[in-house]
């Protein structure tokens, strides 16, 4: 359940909305059919997780929320050779970020290990389940294609107790990894290439995160998903659409064991987002390869990633709340993520003066011993919030994309001559460009009218440029990482040629920036913005002198326009 009230904000209460999932769990509890709603979220602890579940986290949460329900948190972890803890750990972290918690409602497929084995000596028993030694090639072969249909194994014909002793012996780890596996007897000749005699049991001599060294078959994933929804009393079992095709299995086994209770599989679409993919497979190798840095590198859009590079879970829930529920497949523009998050930061984020690339300005006309305070709002839409004090001296450093020597037609910010605002300052004029020995501007020679205090004239005269700024001797010296979608292509393949699709420009790292002093205090993952630059947050490879601050977001979205403007030159 969520972890605070509606009126506090309860971010399952905040997802309530109205799709064909909730028409059926309200057309179930009016008509009798489920007394209490029970949803999970299942995942495979073999990776972190990404936006996409997020989606399934909203809905399966909300959901029960919404209904008066609850909903269980249940790792499938069937599969040893790729579950570690670390990702058991991560995922309870991530889930509890974004919002919800499932209270005393924690379960693990391993917990039904014995009940599952149970189940397949039953099937063993009536006939409906063999032991194949047939390698993997042979099996793959034998199952057919989707348009032809499989051949039965020469082995399917096995006698009861010898499928008895041979899959207790699987069991008890008398066979080799590979050697045999246990198979469902159902139709090697079904349309439904996952009916043709689906493998129950493999046998894999790897340590279990929870069990240890106790087992030495684990279940299929399909076999241990239905039935751990029955133990549990799922009433509403959802899953994306890639498993439609699995339901009639689940079916199956639901007809054919005395499991407590009889759930029912409803499939959704599952979230794809330009420039992106959430493929896990993509995503461990982007990782185990070295392409990011790690699984909450502030590229990957895991949650991990995202809660780095600023991303409130607030903004998550937005989003997916904006994009509903679909029975289709369907490709949503990233910039509907971006909209959310600049939605939320705008409103919860405090303004902060940062100069990302430094150019140095003297104000000749401005006594050189003299330092003054200006007030400064820490949030233009919110009085409560405050505001600071800022330092003024007579040497500013300035943005050097602020100044044009030559500048073109609408170009309004400085350059030789004209007069612009200092924000919470005084107007100053540029009077001399300075340059070193390669031609590159390196200082700012300017005036200023101490009549302007605050940013106007007394005399009414307007400028049409107000640039930020930070004083050169009180400001503090910072690194900044610029990032860009991890992907070049907003349809980037998430197959085995991906790299090819990777940004080359995906991060740029600014080891010069120079920020207001207030940001010495900032802490990890709080947003601020970086007043006409972005939202940002503070790294944790922060340290006590040399502070890194990563963008979250721009102000605009800057890189699809750049893109647009590439595909045109080309």
């Amino acid at each position: 359940m969520a972890t605070d009230d509606k009126a506090s904000g309860n971010p399952a209460s905040q997802e309530a909305a109205r799709d064909f999932i909730r028409d059926i769990v309200k057309a179930d509890l009016d008509a009798g059919r489920v007394k209490q709603v029970v949803t999970r979220f299942p995942p495979e602890p073999n990776g972190y997780l990404h936006i996409g579940h997020a989606k399934a986290i909203c809905l399966n949460f909300g959901i029960a929320e919404e209904f008066g329900g609850y909903c269980n948190l249940r790792f499938d972890d069937t599969n040893p050779a790729k579950e570690e803890q670390e990702y058991i750990d991560a995922i309870e972290r991530d889930v509890r970020w974004l919002g919800f918690d499932w209270g005393e409602n924690l379960y693990h497929a391993s917990d039904y290990f014995e009940r599952l084995y149970g189940w397949a000596e039953d099937l063993i028993r009536a006939g409906k389940a063999y032991v194949d030694d047939q390698s993997q090639d042979d099996m793959r072969v034998s199952r057919g294609t989707l348009t032809e249909g499989g051949k039965n194994s020469p082995f399917r014909d096995r006698g009861v107790d010898e499928n008895l002793d041979l899959f207790r012996r699987m069991k008890a780890g008398e066979f080799p990894n590979g050697a045999r596996v246990l198979r469902a007897k159902i139709d090697m000749s079904s349309g439904n290439i996952n009916l043709r005699d689906p493998v129950l049991y493999r046998i894999l001599n790897a340590p279990h995160p929870r069990t240890g060294t106790a087992w030495k078959i684990y279940p299929s994933y399909d076999f241990a998903h239905g039935q751990s929804d029955a133990i549990e009393g799922v009433t509403h079992s959802i899953c994306t659409l890639e498993f439609e095709d699995h339901r009639p299995l689940y079916d199956w086994f639901i007809a054919n064991l005395e499991v407590p209770s009889k759930p029912h599989q409803y499939e959704m679409a599952r979230l794809n987002i330009t420039y992106t993919v959430l493929s896990k497979r993509v995503l461990t190798t982007l990782v185990r390869d070295g392409h990011v840095t790690g699984w909450d590198d502030p590229r990957m859009p895991t949650l991990a990633g995202l809660r780095r590079r600023g991303v409130p879970p607030e903004a998550i829930r937005d989003f997916i709340k904006r994009i509903g529920v679909a029975k289709a497949n369907s490709i949503v523009d990233a910039g509907q993520f971006e909209f959310s998050v600049r939605e939320v930061l705008n409103k919860t984020a405090l303004r902060r003066m940062a100069v990302l690339r430094p150019l140095k300005v003297v104000i000749e006309n401005y006594p050189e011993a003299q330092m003054e305070e200006l007030d400064a709002v820490n949030h233009p839409e919110d009085s409560a919030a405050g505001s600071r004090k800022i330092k003024f001296s007579r040497e500013l450093f300035i943005e050097q994309e602020d100044f044009m020597e030559t500048p073109e037609k609408k170009f309004f910010r400085m350059s030789p001559g004209r007069e612009v605002r200092l924000r919470y300052a005084y107007f100053i004029t540029c009077r001399e460009v300075v340059k070193n020995a390669t031609g590159e501007v390196i200082e700012l020679r300017c005036t200023y009218d101490p009549a302007t205090k605050g940013g106007n004239a007394p005399d009414g005269r307007k400028v049409k440029a107000t640039i930020h700024w930070v004083s050169a001797a009180h400001s503090i010296a910072a690194e900044v990482r610029l990032y860009n979608p991890l992907f070049a292509k907003p349809d980037p393949s998430g197959g085995e040629g991906f790299t090819a699709d990777l940004n080359p420009n995906s991060i740029e790292v600014l080891s010069g920036a120079r920020l207001e002093p207030v940001l010495v205090d900032a802490k990890i993952e709080q947003p601020v913005q970086f007043e006409r630059q972005g939202y940002f947050c503070l790294d944790r490879d922060s340290k006590p002198k040399t502070p890194v601050f990563s963008r979250t977001i721009g102000l605009r979205d800057t890189w699809a326009k750049d893109q647009a403007k590439e595909k045109t030159a080309g």
